[in-house]
């Protein structure tokens, strides 16, 4: 009878065998590496013929688990050869594998995060991007990040202010189109919105990544025109120490008349040092930078010294869980010069005098991250204060606080999933603006999906909720009929591109994206004076909205051992509610207490619609031919920017001419540098080249009471502007070489807006020693 029991209970213990196999596991781990670089790889998608998958961590780590047996692991990423190995899992136990990937022969390995939040090939981006590397930022001598910008495909900045595609004007230190990005996080002001590139830490640069259109339903507000992300970097596996001095001087510039430092020329001066290394599972930055300027235009110096940390901690007993804190802090003092005195003394400001200023900045980042398998979660948070002051008392104290809780999940068919939620608010006490308040809260979801291994998708949305104050988002939705319009307290916004990759390396791409930016408290509440024209506020000043789109393809060039990227790309930008500085009369013109020139001055209004098409096209590469080695970033960008409503406006005094193209725009630009290794030689040139600026303020050229020699000087400039630099670097030693950088070497005179002369010639030695 016990014999039968056992001989019934067989076929059940047999259907069960299967599934006690799979009740015990088994895990591969280990670190993904770029076989040529070392450096850890992120996101590589690690599956079993058995089935499971994982993917790598921030850190390149994985842990996979799966079902005990042989099987084959393979690891698959784009631009990389995909790699596959047999292996014999454990149950209950973990086999170790460290692979070094190698990248694919067909395509330039760049890797970015701007567009999806998480690492992609750069073919894959459905937006046209550009990438600066640290070795063109160290090697055109770069103090100033600002200076290295003007060398991107496609973008310009006046006075600070970045403009991509011309989709920006100019309006002085007051909001931005563009948002900029420090470690995923929006590094504005939290008074004027604007951005101070010389506090950004050159010293400690990963690589800088630009995103040109519409961004706002993964980044948020102010991100209209594009996003640049300036990515800080982490140590590697090997300790690293460098130390990196420069000095020098301003030519004679051509016409004798704007010297004004007798026989002594003005200098200027910098030295930035860093040290990284891994400390067990602590990973730890530190970086500085001093600066001193002399200033080629009268009592316009500079001087700053700044100091960052970045520490991260790897935790050993949560897999894939990294904490830290990031900091950056900076002062800077000098003279600050904003109009010539006339175009024969165009070096002298306005009044003969300067306003002089200090600043203090920093901002703390604390985060949080867990990476495990397919699941991503990260806390990022950022408080940022920014204390001007100055000589006429108008200074202005803002702190601004930032936290979002992002959850990114890979699904096994390809599919990304990141989501958030975002909490900001800023603080501002100020003689100038007054004292204000604002806050942001906004939600988004972005899906990328991959089909076919060919076509790439990526569809995202945004809720945005603004105030300053009282003031506060408000969206008119659907307006059913006149007495019944539905009001959302926030403003939706969305983002869809795609990119199939036809070859190896050519993709094909379109995007569309909107965009929503509330105004900055310094557009709102502004009032001051800048070298004697009025700036008047405008509290009932609305937000702005924008579109835009473009098709582009992007094709990977090999030449040998040399390879790139030809991206070109057609852009369609569209605003309502543009808001941009105009002259009018704008306070009391008389009276007991009547406003300066009677009341004339600047004031920010919503503009109305504006349109902006053109073409881009850039190209970048690297890598060696024969015996040299080459790298390339060159563009050219051809613009339309017109407004839509110039019959309505064309004969107010706002307007600036019977033209309705948009105020300090360019037409055509075009940048190129390159540069050629030999032995222990590098030699670089840059060249950028705009075409005239068509259309100002009609002020700037009518008021010569206030400002003289403006239309004069346009009218013999009229042809545009071409910039050339050359770098020499002789490598002394592996880790030591000398520089000559020559700027601006033709010494030719140029201007960013009107009664703006930029640097003549200049030149300066730069000595790098790393160890």
């Amino acid at each position: 009878m016990a014999c039968k029991k056992r001989l019934q209970c067989f076929p059940l213990i047999f259907f069960l065998f299967p599934l006690f196999l799979n009740a015990q596991s088994a895990w591969v781990s280990g670190l993904v590496s770029d076989s040529a670089t070392l450096e850890p790889l992120t996101g590589i998608v690690i599956t079993s013929s058995l089935g499971g998958g994982t993917v790598t961590d921030i850190n390149g780590r994985f842990r996979l688990k799966c079902v005990p047996g042989v099987q084959t692991v393979t690891y698959k990423y784009a631009g990389y050869n995909e790699f596959s190995t047999i292996v014999n899992a454990q149950p209950d136990s973990t086999l170790i594998l460290n692979i070094k990937l190698t990248a694919s022969s067909k395509q330039l390995q760049l890797l970015v995060v701007t567009s999806g939040r998480y690492e992609q090939q750069i073919g894959e981006v459905p937006v046209s991007l550009e990438v600066l590397r640290p070795r063109l930022i160290e090697n055109k001598n770069t103090n100033n990040i600002e200076d290295i910008m003007e060398q991107v495909p496609g973008v310009t900045l006046t006075d600070g202010q970045a403009n991509i595609r011309g989709g920006s004007g100019f309006s002085y230190g007051a909001g931005s189109r563009v948002l900029l990005v420090v470690d995923e996080m929006p590094m504005l002001s939290g008074d004027a919105s604007d951005v101070k590139w010389n506090y950004l830490p050159v010293e400690n640069v990963s690589q800088v990544e630009v995103m040109k259109g519409a961004a706002s339903a993964i980044f948020g507000s102010s991100a209209l025109n594009g996003v640049i992300h300036f990515r800080t970097a982490y140590p590697t596996a090997t300790p690293k120490t460098f130390i990196t001095m420069n000095s020098g001087f301003y030519d004679e510039p051509k016409r004798p008349e704007l010297v004004w430092w007798g026989k002594k020329n003005p200098t200027y001066s910098g030295l930035n040092f860093g040290h990284s290394r891994q400390i067990g599972n602590w990973d730890l930055v530190v970086g500085g930078h001093l600066f001193n300027d002399e200033g080629y235009r009268y009592l316009e110096t500079e001087q700053r010294e700044r100091l960052n940390l970045n520490t991260r901690y790897r935790f050993k007993k949560v897999n894939g869980l990294t904490a830290g804190v990031n900091v950056n802090m900076m002062r800077t003092s000098g003279g600050l010069f904003l109009l010539w005195y006339n175009d024969s003394l165009a070096y002298i400001p306005a009044d003969s005098t300067i306003q002089l200023y200090k600043n203090y900045r920093y901002n703390v980042d604390p985060f949080v991250t867990w990476h495990r398998n397919a699941h991503k979660i990260a806390l990022r948070t950022r408080f940022f204060r920014t204390d001007n002051r100055n000589d006429k008392k108008q200074g202005s104290l803002a702190d601004f606080y930032y936290g979002e809780l992002q959850y990114q999940y890979r699904f096994k068919n390809n599919l990304v999933l990141t989501a958030g939620f975002v909490n900001s608010s800023a603080i501002v006490k100020s003689d100038l603006y007054q004292d204000h308040t604002s806050e942001n809260r906004s939600g988004y979801a972005q899906f990328d999906k991959k089909f076919f291994d060919k076509l790439f998708v990526t569809i995202g949305i945004r809720g945005e909720y603004y105030r300053v104050d009282s003031a506060s988002t408000e969206y008119l939705w659907i307006q059913k009929n006149k007495n019944d319009t539905l009001k959302l307290p926030f403003r939706p916004v969305v983002r869809l591109g795609a990119t199939y990759q036809a070859t190896a390396s050519t993709f094909i791409r379109a995007s569309y994206g909107q965009g929503y930016r509330f105004p900055s408290i310094a557009e709102k509440f502004i009032r001051t004076d800048a070298a004697g024209l009025q700036i008047y506020p405008n509290p009932v000043l609305q937000p702005e909205y924008g579109q835009s789109a473009e098709a582009g393809i992007k094709q990977g060039i090999v030449l040998g051992k040399w390879k790139g990227y030809a991206d070109l790309a057609v852009f369609w930008m569209e605003y309502e509610d543009m808001m941009e500085f105009a002259f009018g009369q704008w306070g009391n013109p008389g009276g007991p207490n009547p406003d300066p020139f009677f009341g004339l001055g600047f004031k920010s209004l919503n503009a109305g619609m504006t349109r902006i098409t053109g073409v881009d096209f850039s190209i970048m590469g690297q890598g060696k031919t024969g015996k040299l080695e080459l790298y390339l970033l060159a563009g050219y960008t051809y613009m339309s920017p017109v407004s839509l409503v110039f019959d309505l406006r064309k004969d107010t005094i706002a307007n600036t001419s019977h033209e309705n193209i948009l105020k300090y725009r360019y037409r055509h630009i075009a940048k190129f540098d390159g540069e050629i290794v030999y032995k222990k030689c590098t030699f670089g040139m840059s060249v950028r080249y705009n075409s005239f600026m068509e259309n100002i303020d009609k002020i700037f050229e009518l008021a010569t009471i206030l400002i003289e020699g403006i239309k004069d000087y346009r009218e013999e400039n009229n042809t545009g502007d071409v910039v050339c630099d050359f770098r020499f670097l002789y490598h002394a030693t592996a880790n030591a070489r000398i520089g000559i950088i020559g700027n601006n070497i033709f010494n030719d005179e140029y201007t960013s807006r009107p009664a703006d002369v930029q640097p003549p010639r200049n030149f300066a030695v730069q000595l790098q020693v790393k160890f």
